[in-house]
Order: C-alpha cells, then sequence, then structure tokens
C-alpha cells in the first residue's frame, strides 16, 4: 500500500467540464420524458397561488437576447415561487397578428393582389405557426419551464373569440364609436397607428414662413396686409383652412421692408432676423381677440382661411399665427370643430396626393414639400426657406416616418373611462416606483385609442352596416361572431357573406330589405394582446384574474402594459396586474443598440451551442435587468469565468463527500467545532440573503452574494485549510466528518439556491447527493435555520478573519523577501493585542491549520515585539521558516517528523493516523 493511498483525496464522477451544449440537451429530453413541470404542479396543488402572466412576444424570427432576458427572469421568480409554497404555473404566448408577418410573406415572394384575402390570411396563418414552433423550441432550449403543449397564441380560435367578447363589453358601455380625426397614418403600412406603435427619429425638414394677403380684417386690418404663418410641413400648405391665434396676445402690424405684415408682438425681433427683414416699424398694435373671423386668402388657392382664436397658440416658436389644417393635426382638427370648417385630408393611403390638391396630384407628400415651397415661392407668398433638424414621428415597424391624416376611423374612447384607469394604475404595485408615473402620465395624456387598421391579417372589427350606413353592434351580433370566430377562426369574416355571419332571421330597421355590409378593417394588434387577461387569465380555471405579475420589457408601458389595463378597467373595472416589474433594452458592450447593419448583434443560439444555456441563464442573473443592460462575447466570458468557479467550488465539495452518509455520518450542529458553527452560519445568512433578493427579484444580488460565498467563504477561508482535514485525518475521524456535514450541508442548500438559475447545472449535481427528491426542481428552496449564541459566534469570527487578512499580508510580504515559499514552509510568531489575545484564548481551533502554516507561537503581548516584525492593529506579525522536515504525507514542516521509528518520514500526527488505520503503508513493498 503506498502512502499516497492513505490520504482521503477526494473523488467523483462529476467533470470538471460542464460540456453543457451536449449534456443540457440531455437533461431537458429526460424532463420532457418524465415530465417534470407536470410533477412540479401536482406538488403544489393547493397551496397559494402566484400567476406571473407572459407577455406574449411576435411570432416572426429568431429569438434575440431581449428575448432571453425576459424568458429566462420569468423562469427564475416561476421556479423560485414553485420551490417556495406557491402554486406557480406558467402559459407562454404569441402575438401573431399584424403587419410584419405580411411583410415577410410579401418578401418572400407571396403575391398578395393574386389571392382572396381568406386565402392571404391562411398563408399568413401558417407562417405565423411557424414562427411560434420555432421559438419555442429556442425558449425550451434555454431552459424555461411551462406549458409548451399549451400556449396562447391569439390566431387561436378560442382567444380570437375572447377578444370579441371583450371588445362587444366595451361597445355595449358605449366606449366604441367611428369618428373622421386625425391620426398617425404610416404611408409606409398603408395604415393608422397607434401611439404605442409610434417611436421618434431625428430627421431634416424645411422650415418657411408663409404670408397671408387679408381679405376681410373687420375694419382692423388693411387688405394690403398679410398675416405671417410657420411650419416645418410645406406639404400640409395645401389642407390649409385657417390661421389660429390666441384672444390673449398682443399682435404687431409692421412695415417690413416696404411691406405689411402681422406677427405676435413677443416673437417679433425672433421673426424679423429668420426672415432677414432689414427695415421694421411697427404701425399699429391689436389683440388676437380682435383678429377672430377675419380671412385671409390661400396663397394658392382660390378659397380663404378663416382666423379663429385658441388656447393651443403659444410664443415658443413661430410667429404667433398658426397654419392651421383640421386633416393633418389634433389641435387643428379640434379647433376646426369649433369652427365648422370642415376636414380636409387630401391625401391617400400611400401618402400620395388626391385631386383635391390641385396642381400636385400622383405626388407623395414629402416630394411635394419641395413643389409647394416654390410654389409658393412663385405667387410671391414665401418669405422664407431654411432647413432645421428635429424630432419626428416614425412607424416602429418599418423605421420610416408617418403623418397626421383625417380618416374615418373605429375609436375606443379614453375620456369615458380615463379616471377610472388612474386610479388603477395607483393601486397596482410597480416595482419600479417611477413606472408609475410614467404610466400614468401616458393615460392622462393620451388621445382616444385608435382600435382600427387597414390590414389583412388581423382579428376583425365585428361590425355591420346597415342600407343606409349605419354601424350595428348589438349584443345580439356580438355574441353570435364570437362564438363562429371559436368555432371556425375570425377567417370565417373573410370566407362569408355578411348575411352568412348574422344570426338566423336577424332584422334591423336600418335595412328594410334585409341587405347587409361588414367592416373590412381589423383590429389594432394591441388591442389582440390587450386581451389576453380574459382570453387566457379568466378561461383557463388554474390561472388567476388579475394576475399577480406582469413583467416586460420597459417599451411596454406605451404598448401591453397600457392596452391591457385599458380594456380591463373598460369591462371590469380593475387592473389586469396586481403588480409589475419592467426590465431595460439589451445593448451591446459599448452601450449601443444591438442592429444586424452595425454587426453587433449576439443570437443565444449561437452562445448556447458555444457556451450552453445555464451561460445565459447565468448572465441573465448577474445584471441588474431592471436598467439597460449590456451583453458581448467579452461579458459572456467573464460571466462562463465565474459559472467555472461556482462549478469547481461544488465540484471540489461534491468529491470530498463521496464517502459521507449524510444519515449515518452527519455530526449534529451542538457537537460541531466553532469554525464549522461558524459555517453554518454563514451559510444560513447566505440563505436569507438570498431569499430576499428573490422576492425582491433582485438576481444581479443573488449573483454577487453566491458568487462572493463560493469564493470568499469557502475557496479562501473554510476550503482552503479544510484539505489538512478531510484528506489528512481518518476517514471516519471526528474533524473530517464535521467538515463533511458542513460541506454536505453547503452543497444541497447551494444546488437549491441556484436551481431558479441554473437549473441544468443544478440537476447535475443533485444526481450525487443521497436526498429524497429524485429531481432539484421538486425539492423546495432552503429555509434559514437559526442556531443558539449565533451572534456571539459571529463576532468571535470576524475578528478572527481581521487577524487572517493580516496574517496574510505578513506571509506575502515573507514570500516576496524569499523568505517562504508556500505558507505551509513559515512558522507564524503572533504579539497580539489585548482583544486578539482573548480571541485567541476564545477559539477552540487548531491556528495553526486556519492559518495554513505549519507552526505558530504566541508571544508576549503587540507592545514587547523586536523591531523586525510586522505592526498591525490586531497584532504584531513575525514570520520565520518552519524548522523540522517536510512530512510525506500532510507536507506540514514539522519537529516530531520521525518520531514513530515505524514511520521515519512521517509527522507524529500522520504516524499516528496511518498507525492505527493504514498499517500495511508502513510495511516494505515485499512484505506487502
Amino acid at each position: 500500500m503506498k502512502m499516497k493511498e492513505t490520504l482521503q483525496l477526494g473523488k467523483t464522477d462529476f467533470p470538471m467540464r460542464g460540456n453543457l451544449p451536449t449534456r443540457e440537451v440531455e437533461w431537458q429530453k429526460n424532463w420532457e420524458t418524465v415530465d417534470i413541470y407536470a410533477q412540479r404542479q401536482k406538488l403544489n396543488e393547493g397551496k397559494p397561488s402566484f400567476v406571473l402572466h407572459d407577455g406574449p412576444p411576435y411570432a416572426n424570427g429568431n429569438i434575440h437576447m431581449g428575448h432571453a432576458l425576459n424568458k429566462i427572469s420569468k423562469d427564475i421568480i416561476i421556479r423560485h415561487k414553485s420551490m417556495s409554497g406557491f402554486r406557480s404555473p406558467y402559459v407562454p404566448g404569441w402575438d401573431t397578428h399584424g403587419l410584419p408577418i405580411e411583410q415577410a410573406l410579401t418578401n418572400k415572394g407571396v403575391k398578395r393582389k393574386e389571392m382572396t384575402v381568406a386565402e392571404f390570411r391562411k398563408k399568413c396563418e401558417e407562417y405565423a405557426w411557424e414562427q411560434v414552433n420555432k421559438q419555442r423550441e429556442d425558449f425550451k432550449r434555454l431552459g424555461v419551464a411551462g406549458e409548451w403543449d399549451h400556449p396562447y397564441v391569439t390566431l387561436q380560435p378560442e382567444y380570437e373569440e375572447a377578444q370579441i367578447r371583450v371588445f362587444g363589453k366595451m361597445a355595449e358601455k358605449g366606449y366604441i364609436y367611428k369618428g373622421l380625426k386625425p391620426i398617425y397614418w404610416s404611408p409606409s403600412s398603408e395604415s393608422a397607428l397607434a401611439e404605442a406603435e409610434i417611436e421618434y427619429k431625428d430627421v431634416k425638414s424645411p422650415s418657411i414662413y408663409v404670408a397671408f394677403k387679408v381679405v376681410d380684417g373687420k375694419g382692423v386690418l388693411d387688405t394690403d396686409t398679410s398675416l405671417v404663418i410657420w411650419t416645418t410641413t410645406p406639404w400640409t400648405i395645401p389642407s390649409n383652412l385657417g390661421i389660429s391665434v390666441n384672444a390673449l396676445y398682443d399682435y404687431v402690424v409692421v412695415l417690413a421692408d416696404g411691406k405689411k405684415f402681422v406677427v405676435a408682438k413677443d416673437l417679433l425681433e425672433t421673426v424679423q432676423n429668420a426672415i432677414g427683414w432689414e427695415s421694421v416699424e411697427v404701425l399699429s398694435e391689436l389683440k388676437g381677440s380682435e383678429m377672430e373671423y377675419m380671412t385671409a386668402q390661400h396663397p394658392l388657392y382660390e378659397r380663404t382661411s378663416l382666423v379663429m382664436v385658441g388656447d393651443h397658440v403659444t410664443l415658443d416658436a413661430g410667429t404667433g399665427l398658426v397654419h392651421t389644417a383640421p386633416g393633418h393635426g389634433d389641435d387643428d382638427f379640434i379647433i376646426g370643430q369649433k369652427y365648422k370648417l370642415g376636414v380636409l385630408s387630401p391625401i391617400d393611403d400611400r401618402g400620395v396626393f388626391t385631386d383635391e390638391a390641385p396642381g400636385f396630384e400622383g405626388v407623395f407628400y414629402d416630394k411635394g414639400n419641395k413643389l409647394i415651397t416654390e410654389a409658393l415661392d412663385e405667387k410671391g407668398a414665401l418669405l422664407k426657406l431654411d432647413f432645421f433638424t428635429h424630432s419626428y414621428p416614425h412607424d416602429w415597424r418599418t423605421k420610416k416616418p408617418v403623418i397626421f391624416r383625417a380618416t374615418p376611423q373605429w375609436f375606443a374612447s379614453i375620456d369615458d373611462i380615463r379616471a377610472d384607469i388612474l386610479t388603477a394604475v395607483e393601486g397596482v404595485e410597480w416595482v419600479q416606483k417611477w413606472g408609475m408615473t410614467r404610466l400614468y402620465n401616458m393615460v392622462r395624456d393620451r388621445g382616444d385609442w385608435v382600435i382600427s387598421r387597414q390590414r389583412a391579417w388581423g382579428v376583425p372589427l365585428p361590425i355591420f352596416y346597415g342600407e343606409n350606413g349605419e354601424a350595428i353592434i348589438t349584443p345580439e351580433t356580438i355574441d353570435h361572431v364570437a362564438t363562429l370566430f371559436g368555432e371556425h377562426g375570425s377567417n370565417v369574416w373573410f370566407e362569408r357573406e355578411a348575411k352568412d355571419l348574422l344570426p338566423a332571421g336577424f332584422t334591423h330597421p336600418s335595412s328594410p330589405n334585409g341587405e347587409f355590409t361588414k367592416e373590412n378593417d381589423i383590429m389594432d394588434v394591441w388591442f389582440d394582446s390587450g386581451s389576453s387577461h380574459q382570453a387566457v387569465l379568466a378561461a383557463r380555471p388554474y390561472l388567476t384574474y388579475p394576475a399577480d405579475m406582469y413583467l416586460e420589457g420597459s417599451d411596454q408601458y406605451r404598448g401591453w402594459f397600457n392596452s391591457s389595463i385599458t380594456t380591463s378597467v373598460a369591462i371590469n373595472g380593475i387592473a389586469p396586474y396586481k403588480t409589475v416589474l419592467s426590465q431595460g433594452m439589451v445593448l451591446d458592450g459599448e452601450g449601443r443598440k444591438m442592429s444586424k447593419s452595425i454587426g453587433n448583434t449576439i443570437l443565444p443560439e449561437k452562445v448556447v451551442k458555444q457556451m450552453g444555456a445555464d451561460i445565459i441563464r447565468l448572465w441573465v442573473a448577474s445584471v441588474d435587468t431592471q436598467a439597460d443592460v449590456r451583453v458581448s462575447d467579452e461579458i459572456l466570458k467573464q460571466v462562463s469565468e465565474v459559472y467555472r468557479k461556482i462549478r469547481n467550488t461544488l465540484r471540489f465539495l461534491l468529491a470530498n463527500t463521496s464517502d459521507f452518509d449524510q444519515k449515518a455520518d452527519a455530526v449534529d450542529y451542538n457537537n460541531l467545532r466553532s469554525v464549522d458553527k461558524y459555517l453554518m452560519i454563514r451559510l444560513n445568512q447566505l440563505v436569507g440573503k438570498v431569499e430576499e433578493s428573490y422576492e425582491k427579484y433582485e438576481f444581479s444580488t443573488i449573483y454577487q452574494l453566491i458568487n462572493n460565498f463560493c469564493t470568499v467563504d469557502l475557496s479562501q477561508f473554510y476550503l482552503d485549510f479544510a484539505k489538512d482535514v478531510v484528506y489528512i485525518e481518518a476517514a471516519d475521524a471526528y474533524e473530517r466528518r464535521a467538515m463533511q456535514t458542513v460541506f454536505y450541508e453547503v452543497l444541497v442548500t447551494l444546488t437549491k439556491l441556484l436551481t431558479p438559475i441554473l437549473p441544468h447545472t443544478a440537476e447535475e449535481v443533485w444526481d450525487f447527493l443521497n436526498e429524497e427528491e429524485d429531481y432539484v426542481q421538486l425539492a423546495e428552496m432552503p429555509e434559514v435555520t437559526h442556531y443558539p449564541n449565533e451572534e456571539e459566534l459571529v463576532d468571535m469570527w470576524e475578528a478572527f478573519m481581521d487577524l487572517r487578512n493580516d496574517v496574510q499580508k505578513a506571509l506575502e510580504e515573507a514570500r516576496n523577501e524569499k523568505k517562504i515559499g508556500k505558507s505551509f514552509e513559515a512558522k507564524l510568531v503572533l504579539y497580539p493585542n489585548e482583544q486578539t489575545k482573548a480571541l485567541i484564548a476564545a477559539l477552540d481551533s487548531n491556528l495553526a491549520q486556519l492559518f495554513i502554516v505549519s507552526d505558530l507561537e504566541v508571544k508576549g503581548m503587540k507592545e514587547t515585539a523586536p523591531e523586525n516584525a510586522l505592526q498591525f492593529d490586531s497584532a504584531a506579525i513575525l514570520i520565520e521558516k518552519a524548522e523540522g522536515e517536510t512530512c510525506e504525507r500532510c507536507r506540514g514542516v514539522k519537529h516530531d517528523v520521525g518520531s514513530h521509528s515505524d514511520a521515519p518520514n512521517l509527522c507524529d500526527r500522520c504516524a499516528t493516523i496511518v498507525e492505527e488505520h493504514y498499517p500495511a503503508a508502513l510495511l516494505p513493498e515485499e512484505a506487502e
């Protein structure tokens, strides 16, 4: 028997390298085979519920790191809740209607105009399911647990039926109406847009000053005077029907370079500088109220523009006289309605001028800017043309500019329920307190919701029209259409005539001949996903409405958070969620938005194949998800290094508990050594802090706590000196079993704490443990255990850690001076102060072992230390070369090596252990 065989060197089949890309797939197949998700749900039956409702990602294209951040965050929360006494089912969902899928099919060569709407929609549905299935596999590969075989998808008939019923309830309460209003219109999408579908980008626009010659000055202004307006949208000049002034402002008539103009008094200097007037004389002053009902000649057409007074006119910019085109702006529309101007919007769905703008028919509105400016110049009405850069609304899908355009649209009234929504917002728990302010202000300031879209792929608005054009939305028709959609899907709307979609024998006063038509517009996709609280939460009996939590990106304050609370309050008077947690956006390593054109995107699929899903999951835990987060190859490598350290710590613990039977060999806490108790207390402190962080959804704190515990408490301290115990002592020695008791408890606890974040690795570790549950996912989270005299013990050992830090500094200096190599070559001489002397007396530990030195001597007091001792607050410390021989077995330098005649190369401690337990190791090889 060789001497090495007398050591208890840890052995384990747990591999040093995770090989996650391969092994994770194997574990996932096993989990699917045993249906681990269903087992967890079964265990949690009857427990309090915690329902996190999944906001549906759009089913189009590969998942990106933003998807991964979102889905993994939800999975961490749900796994933790499921292991903490809650019934927490997870139903993933998908948003599947809307323009991007139509565009994707067009890009694939589908000829939409060569088929019926119903045929085109079938192709959209097929494509959407392809995307759902692909993304589903991507999410499952990330280790996200849930009802993947029973998700909710907004194109499912049962979902569409529930959505129609939400619409019907809102209509019954009078919240749905049709109106002609200027709304965001996307020429690139050929559709109306909601505010949630708008993003802003900087653009360069023309800035023009235009003169409108007075026709009727009401005896106050002469007809040789012109009213000066300023606009950054020359293309709206053909739509001008009026000029707005503020009744309270002072205006001046000026003689500028020989011509008479009217501008606001307070803006005269600004206008003069902008236009470049050289000679300016104020001829008279008047109030805005005196100008009401004056008329001015339109600079391009043979019609007049009415002067009106309105509070929306400010002195922030321009001239104080506002060009008013009711067909192209909210304020313009409102004041136009007040003065009965009518609405002129000579732009078609593609953004092209119609024949209502003579001279510009067939011209795209943006190109019209130049042509109209030139026409104004020819007419002598253009006073100044300039250009400036400013923020302008864009279609968030096509990334192209939008316009304000008045078209007949269906609206959901916000005014009627605004106060109720604001009250509901205040009643929600916002994890980020600013989230309430953000949504509150959005609801407070938003206009009515445009819910109609001029597209093919979506849920049809269930509206019929009588022979006289009257809209028909009754509980009877809504119920019938909803039932039809539930049975056949919404495509039935495009497959059947209106009469075949109405209840049998239906009559209506608007149609004496029984002839009906149907609406061709679809609903805004935000109405789709915003109905999920009824289509999913209220529809599935094992879920709860309202949900306990909604968790999405911060962009959803204008999206899903907004549309969901609007529909929920409208039909039921309550918010659909009790708590809202929002996350930041995923940026690259330099803080830039990820973009294919820049080439800085990172695909989860690629990371999974190279590193494994647990690395992405650990990255999610490492960042503050409540703010914008960064990811790059370098960042993922750093996370991978932390994973390696955690894995190696777990592997060391496994290797050194491979011969430990927790039931037979564990040492009771009260019989542990002081240092072992300290580690147990530190472990319980970790459990408490990690649990608190899980409850606060602060994943990065958990990451730091566990990483710090593995690095500082274990690797740098407890496991470091433990080798002199678990390797050297006899297999069943008290000191060794005491440390193994702590090792095993740490192993089980860390594995459970890590399960929500690293489920694959946690299950791999669990296979090596002797616990009741077959899977750690079926175990419960560890609970904090409190031990007697915890505070006193912690205080004592924290004081020791301070002393240890001083000793380590002294050892490092001795190494630098070449006095010693490894710390086992050192003798440590301490000259303690009073507190340290008392501490040493109180510790029931082998201090030389704790400091990992071969010899230790405590001499006198700090004041009596020789001059060459290093001075610290705790003690004066002297490091000397240890005297004696190196023990062949424990590698310590000891005076008593050879004290046993049968073991000339062993110290007394090792010789005693070997003689008692491994005598064969002392025999000559020939004797063996």
